[in-house]
């Protein structure tokens, strides 16, 4: 196990975390941006943008600690999660799959909405999960590098397998074993996010896009190009795109996508690098093409009919916000029902109908066509076989190579 050591973070990692809380992930919550903004925009807030505290070097668990558990006494749990991240019925009181739950189990479940970005949830948590104390909290819902991080901290609980049937037996391939947590023996995704390529219809007038490729290199798209202000998305896409694996690159393969990228933009290909606010552009029209995220997609494509998306051959990044149990939980075995009750397909098609996000959930298609059959057959929300098999995730990087690589593309984006 890894042991934790208080970290100061470098100016460009600085600069970055000021970045994300302007204009990127950080800086949106989710559903509430579609009805806060005129482009509908729904955010994808906190997947690995917010690199600044970085991750450990990858490496072996003892696992976290657990607490007397209270759950056969005390029919509770504390589910802390991010803002807007949670089915709500029309009076915005209660989340009906939460009642469905409670009413089935008798056990209720306190929600709690105080989750706003990574960097600032860690910050609240962790002087508790340093003195080993109980942070109050059964479930988190953190990004994957946090996830990863707070487990090589062994500042989680292994989960027991015996009480997630649902969760083992239903949860999509491509989620099953990332680097950070193989077979998920700590963690169970809430929702995927994906990055992929969207285009205004009327400002390509004819002009054809199919990758990467064709946005740095096409003339007649000069100006017209946006990519992603957040590391992980931009250079994963770029990797892609030269046959690289987003999972395992080396420094050499970096390099060469960085200057990929400073090629374009030293020729003005690309227009600007975008928080979310790239929406409103492509929605308008100035951006003609950009790398986008999908949570924005589905909501800018039900707005607009100019806007639609690509998956290019070469593939496209992913990622997941997840569940975990933190150190001395009271309520463990409570919180482990609740992950499970949402890998069951009914309740995983409710959340997934009113959130939009990629269900981690197999067998949810057809329970979801009978909420919305747009969202059943939008493979932003339910991937298929084939989306599914292009999808890669940012592999696990080292303080050193966090450092190094926000250097370099805050250096290329000129932050």
């Amino acid at each position: 196990m890894e042991q934790y050591e208080p970290e100061r973070m470098s100016p460009v990692q600085l600069a970055a975390l000021r970045r994300s809380f302007r204009n990127g992930r950080a800086s949106l919550s989710r559903r509430s941006l579609l009805r806060a903004s005129a482009g509908g925009a729904l955010a994808v807030g906190g997947f690995g943008a917010l690199s600044a505290c970085g991750i450990p070097a990858a490496g072996k668990t003892q696992g976290g600690v657990s607490a007397e558990d209270h759950s056969a006494k005390e029919k509770t749990i504390n589910f802390s999660n991010w803002t807007e991240y949670m089915d709500v019925d029309e009076s915005e009181k209660h989340h009906p799959t939460l009642d469905a739950f409670a009413k089935r189990t008798g056990i209720k479940v306190k929600y709690t909405e105080d989750i706003n970005d990574n960097v600032e949830f860690f910050g609240k948590i962790k002087p508790q999960l340093a003195a080993g104390q109980d942070t109050g909290r059964d479930i988190i819902v953190v990004t994957d590098w946090l996830a990863s991080r707070l487990i090589r901290f062994g500042w989680v609980q292994k989960l027991d397998a015996a009480n997630l049937p649902h969760a083992y037996t239903n949860l999509s391939a491509q989620f099953r074993n990332p680097d950070w947590d193989p077979g998920r023996a700590y963690s169970y995704p809430w929702q995927g996010i994906s990055t992929v390529i969207a285009y205004n219809k009327k400002a390509l007038d004819g002009i054809e896009v199919r990758s990467v490729s064709d946005l740095l290199d096409n003339p007649k798209l000069k100006g017209r190009v946006g990519f992603l202000s957040e590391m992980r998305d931009s250079i994963g896409m770029t990797l892609l795109d030269m046959g690289k694996d987003p999972a395992d690159f080396t420094d050499d393969d970096f390099d060469a996508a960085i200057a990929r990228l400073q090629k374009a933009v030293d020729k003005g290909q690309i227009r600007r690098f975008t928080g979310n606010d790239y929406t409103s552009d492509l929605t308008k029209g100035d951006l003609a093409a950009c790398v986008a995220w999908a949570g924005d997609v589905v909501q800018l494509k039900a707005d607009s009919p100019d806007v639609d998306f690509i998956i290019p051959d070469s593939g496209y990044m992913t990622s997941t916000d997840n569940m975990l149990i933190p150190n001395k939980a009271r309520h463990k075995t409570n919180a482990e029902r609740l992950m499970d009750f949402y890998y069951e397909p009914e309740p995983a098609a409710e959340l997934a109908a009113y959130i939009n996000y990629v269900c981690p959930v197999d067998g949810v298609k057809l329970y979801l066509a009978k909420i919305d059959k747009d969202a059943a057959n939008n493979p932003l929300i339910i991937p298929d076989k084939a989306m599914a098999a292009k999808s890669h995730p940012f592999r696990s990087l080292s303080q050193k190579e966090e450092t190094a690589y926000e250097e370099k593309f805050a250096k290329l984006t000129g932050a």
